[in-house]
């Protein structure tokens, strides 16, 4: 691999650390920043969902605009308007400049993370593009560890009086080295026949997807009136109407290829990554909200215990990375089981409702699910879009990522049903351990429809399907 194929991977891999970060490094600090903003549990979830729900809503028509104006272009843009949106992150004095900054935030992660997905996929090609890709799993799992770890660190060190605020600071020096190396190493790619965007199927899709997510985040809160089933009925019907839509433009420059899914390898692979966008969604905010409530953990006991289940999957990210490929789905079919295990070991743990539960006691299950769940992300990536033509190479990828993020943003919506239903955001160390035990039977029953929905992904390392 080229010295500058290096360069630009390093680029486009510091601007997934920076998006990854901004979901994990939240999590630890969600009781302080409950506390010092007064935010209620609507606006706790809306500070990760308000995140993940404009990069839902985003990520195909990010893809798109990369496809046609230029990757490397629209990805400097949504870094300039994320790094933007984390400075007022950080200056925001209540939750709602809070959540309207990680509003903006989501929408400067749309137009950036479908750019780096589509480059490493047409930039790279054999063993080299395995290798990229797996050094993308590890990127992500890398995140994990330092995400929660800077969370703790830096909100119980509380540099200069600012509390949790240098969580979203720290993104601006980032975000900062990304534009000016980015300009430099990146190379540009677009569609060499691009054609405009299609709007019409931008704002269906966008309508679908918040009618859907916004009734699902909130009903809990209002005793699911009649307008809850109103919107999901409408989002569905904008969902079909979206459909239609695509499926008559699919010779005049669709919005979404719709035959990227006539193929199991990319249809499978996106279902999967949406079953591992749902499970991360309903288990990281719960568990953060079940150690420090729960077990009474310090926000740093609690990042401790999430470098432990990181440490767990930057180990499996690794195994993967160095594999090639060779293994093909059997390996994140193996990760997916060893997580399921874990999962299932933990909730045994936690139901035997050990109020003094310590971080020694739970390492052996947190690092094998971690392990597990490592053994997944680049191997689905690679494998998903690696027949996809290089034409479709942005849609493709902001659909995958739109997958996670969707899964993310229902995963969320879902901790009302299984986790605040049973606390109603009460800090009762009881009742915070007996919802979280009902959360992770929730988490492995997706584990094993992510398992199954992984042998559409290829038998064979050489990217046959059998």
């Amino acid at each position: 691999m080229a010295v500058g194929a290096w360069l630009a991977l390093l680029v486009l891999l510091g601007a997934e650390l920076m998006n990854m970060l901004d979901q994990s490094v939240v999590l630890t600090a969600l009781p302080a920043i409950q506390e010092s903003t007064g935010a209620g549990p609507a606006a706790v979830q809306w500070l990760t969902s308000g995140y993940s729900l404009p990069v839902a809503v985003g990520l195909i028509t990010g893809g798109r605009l990369g496809d046609i104006y230029g990757r490397r272009r629209i990805l400097l843009i949504g870094t300039v308007v994320f790094t933007a949106a984390s400075l007022l992150c950080g200056l925001a004095t209540g939750p709602g400049v809070l959540i309207g900054a990680r509003l903006l935030q989501g929408v400067g992660v749309a137009l950036m993370i479908p750019q780096i997905l589509a480059t490493l996929h047409v930039t790279f090609e054999g063993q080299n593009r395995s290798k990229a890709f797996g050094l993308y799993g590890a990127i992500l799992s890398l995140a994990n560890v330092l995400g929660p770890v800077m969370g703790g660190l830096l909100t119980e060190a509380d540099l200069f009086g600012l509390s949790w605020r240098p969580i979203f600071l720290v993104n601006v020096p980032v975000g900062l080295a990304v534009l000016l190396l980015g300009r430099r190493f990146i190379p540009e790619s677009t569609v060499q026949k691009a054609d405009r965007l299609d709007l019409t199927g931008m704002l269906l899709s966008a309508l679908a997807i918040v009618l859907i997510v916004f009734p699902l985040t909130e009903g809990h809160l209002h005793h699911w009136p009649l307008w809850c089933f109103v919107m999901l009925a409408t989002g569905l019907l904008a969902l079909g109407g979206f459909l239609r839509h695509q499926q008559r433009k699919q010779d005049n420059a669709p919005l979404v290829p719709l035959s990227l899914f006539r193929g199991r390898q990319f249809s499978g692979g996106v279902s999967a990554q949406l079953m591992l966008g749902l499970l991360c969604g309903l288990f990281f905010m719960t568990w953060t909200l079940y150690l420090q409530r729960g077990l009474g953990m310090s926000p740093f006991h609690a990042a401790l215990a999430f470098v432990l289940l990181s440490l767990g999957e930057l180990a499996g990210a690794t195994i993967a990375a160095k594999s090639g490929g060779r293994f093909a789905r059997r390996l994140p079919q193996a990760g997916a089981l060893i997580a399921s295990a874990a999962m299932a070991a933990y909730g045994l743990q936690a139901a035997g409702g050990q109020a003094d539960l310590t971080l020694l006691a739970m390492t052996a299950p947190v690092v094998l699910i971690g392990f597990g769940l490592g053994m997944v992300g680049g191997p689905l990536a690679d494998m998903s879009l690696a027949k996809v033509p290089h034409e479709d190479a942005g849609a493709a990828s902001g659909l995958f990522n739109t997958a996670i993020h969707l899964g993310i943003a229902f995963g969320t919506a879902l901790t009302a049903l299984v986790f605040f239903a049973t606390t109603g955001g009460s800090p009762d160390a009881g009742l915070n351990r007996d919802a979280f035990t009902t959360v992770l039977w929730w988490v492995g029953s997706l584990l094993a429809l992510m398992w199954a929905l992984m042998f559409c992904l290829p038998k064979q390392a050489n990217n046959q399907t059998d």
